[in-house]
């Protein structure tokens, strides 16, 4: 845990990293808890009707157990890839914890994921087993898995969790894993081509703690209680709110949302006690159409972080005014994630900047070689390695691997600049990766699903500003001989990618030009595109 004291310079000169040889995820974040008090609680599971259950350390220290022995019943072992397709639930708290015990790798995909997306990261990863509901079972096609389990029931080679588990023994001795041993696959979208796998240690989450402990104002303190409406699948959800949370013995407010909602989200904070949220970016400036929340709604916020896209003075000034607390911003992304931040409590507070370097790391802005530049240069944000929480490797990338280092700085991306404070402020992406709605959307596959469009010949994909979602997919569009452009082809061809990819990937606006701008090598003027949108 970060030192006690009201000074970053000196919370900075005292930290060390405490990073044991061996390290289990499942361990630390269950199995700990529940050997102390079983009945301690871990989870507050709301229902569609409002209506909210316990689960406890001791539930999800059973169900883990019987779980990691079924999957070891059927074959599954140390660094096999199982894949997660299910939304928030008390159930995907105790399959992460059962795979990380099992030493095998979790494999979090997003429910809203479209066929194409799935079954790309299944067939990529090769993974040997697959955890779903009906509803993502019906996008995967004809993927071959040695294990399929539904959380709604048996079908055509597809076995039923419950009864699976009530068939399996309660008690399992998790595998001795090192913290270097591969824990975790989240996949990240590139600029060209398909997503990459970014490999995870257990070493991961020891990682994350400085990062939530310094946004989230000394997380934990006693009667904290968090919540996110953040996908579990996704980075965000995962490894800045659940399994911190847990570690912590912090009980997590799940709560599934198929669409955001302000109102109700006001409503889940209120009524199950939240007193720590992470809510993304364009969430934030949703919840601001909500009218004196706190007045409605008697909120008992302590602390709220966001990440994934600039927040702006004016969400700033919000947040203190409307919710009664400061929102700390913090940076990274799924492959080293959590790097930089902000702590009112301590002052490390800046309109406009992200915030200082996070505890524990070396954040730089350096230049294409390598080298820092000096303070207010523009350059690329860099983290330094070794570092706990940087990823492994990109999963079956070795080359894409190295092009993400340069010397020892893993290179992010973005382009930052860092001011004589130490605060670093983000200026824009040096690719064409599109941050829309605090997700980060690579171009390449959706321009691979566009052209799979019966009617579409050639496709590029850019960003274009967005005032609620920071950026919006736009997609231009040149047609096959005989095609006409019309407005209903441009609305057959965006459910065309919404259905086969996913809700937040789909071009939210099409344009049909002539042809696209080119160099002499083919290689798309995205640039150009980006001035058009």
């Amino acid at each position: 845990m970060l030192p006690e004291s009201r000074s970053y310079q000196e919370i900075c000169r005292q930290f060390r990293w405490q990073v044991p040889p061996h390290f289990n995820i499942g361990v630390e974040v269950c199995d700990r808890w529940a050997e102390r008090d079983p009945g301690k609680l871990a989870l507050i599971a709301v229902g569609a009707d409002g209506g909210a259950r316990d689960i406890s350390y001791g539930w999800l220290r059973e169900t883990s157990n019987r779980l990691a022995n079924a999957l070891r019943a059927h074959g599954v072992g140390r660094g096999d890839r199982v894949a997660i397709l299910l939304p928030q639930a008390p159930e995907v708290a105790a399959i992460h914890i059962a795979i990380y015990k099992l030493g095998a790798v979790a494999l979090p995909l997003a429910i809203l994921f479209g066929p194409d997306a799935i079954t790309y990261r299944l067939r990529n990863s090769g993974a040997k087993a697959l955890i779903s509901n009906a509803q993502g079972l019906a996008k995967i096609g004809d993927v071959q898995l040695g294990l399929i389990l539904s959380i709604d029931g048996p079908g055509n080679n597809i076995l039923d969790l419950a009864e699976t588990l009530s068939r399996a023994a309660p008690d399992f001795t998790p595998v001795s894993t090192a913290a270097d041993d591969p824990a975790l696959m989240i996949y990240t979208s590139g600029t060209t081509g398909q997503p990459k796998g970014a490999l995870h240690a257990h070493r991961v989450l020891i990682g994350h703690m400085p990062g939530i402990e310094m946004p989230f104002e000394f997380f934990p303190q006693p009667g904290d209680r968090f919540w996110t409406p953040a996908d579990w699948a996704w980075a965000g959800g995962l490894l800045d709110c659940l399994l911190p949370s847990l570690m912590y013995g912090v009980p997590v407010v799940a709560k599934r949302f198929d669409k955001f909602d302000p109102e109700e989200a006001f409503a889940v904070m209120a009524r199950h006690g939240v007193r720590n949220a992470f809510i993304p970016p364009t969430a934030l400036r949703m919840l601001r159409a909500v009218p004196n929340p706190q007045g409605r709604h008697a909120l008992k916020l302590r602390s709220v972080g966001s990440g994934g896209e600039a927040l702006g003075a004016e969400t700033l000034d919000w947040g203190r005014a409307a919710l009664g607390v400061s929102i700390n911003e913090f940076y990274g992304q799924t492959e080293c994630n959590l790097v930089v931040g902000s702590c009112a409590a301590i002052g490390v507070v800046k309109p406009g900047a992200i915030g200082k370097t996070i505890p524990g790391h070396t954040v730089a802005v350096v230049d294409a070689e390598g080298r820092e530049v000096p303070p207010g240069t523009v350059g690329q944000i860099a983290v330094k390695r070794p570092d706990p929480v940087m990823f492994l490797e990109y999963w079956d990338r070795p080359e894409a691997t190295r092009e993400k280092f340069v010397g020892d700085w893993m290179t992010t991306g973005d382009q930052g600049v860092m001011d004589d404070q130490g605060y670093f402020t983000f200026v824009g992406r040096d690719d064409d990766v599109i941050t829309s709605a605090g997700y980060r959307i690579g171009p390449g596959e959706i321009e691979d699903c566009l052209i799979q469009h019966p009617a579409v010949a050639l496709a590029a994909v850019v960003g274009k500003p967005d005032a609620v979602r920071t950026e919006i997919v736009k997609a231009f569009i040149v047609l096959k001989a005989g095609q006409a452009p019309s407005g209903g082809l441009a609305d057959n061809i965006q459910a065309f990618v919404r259905t086969r990819l996913s809700a937040h990937e789909y071009p939210r606006e099409i344009a049909f030009i002539d042809e696209l701008p080119m160099t002499t090598t083919g290689k798309v003027i995205r640039r150009l595109l980006r001035a058009r949108a």
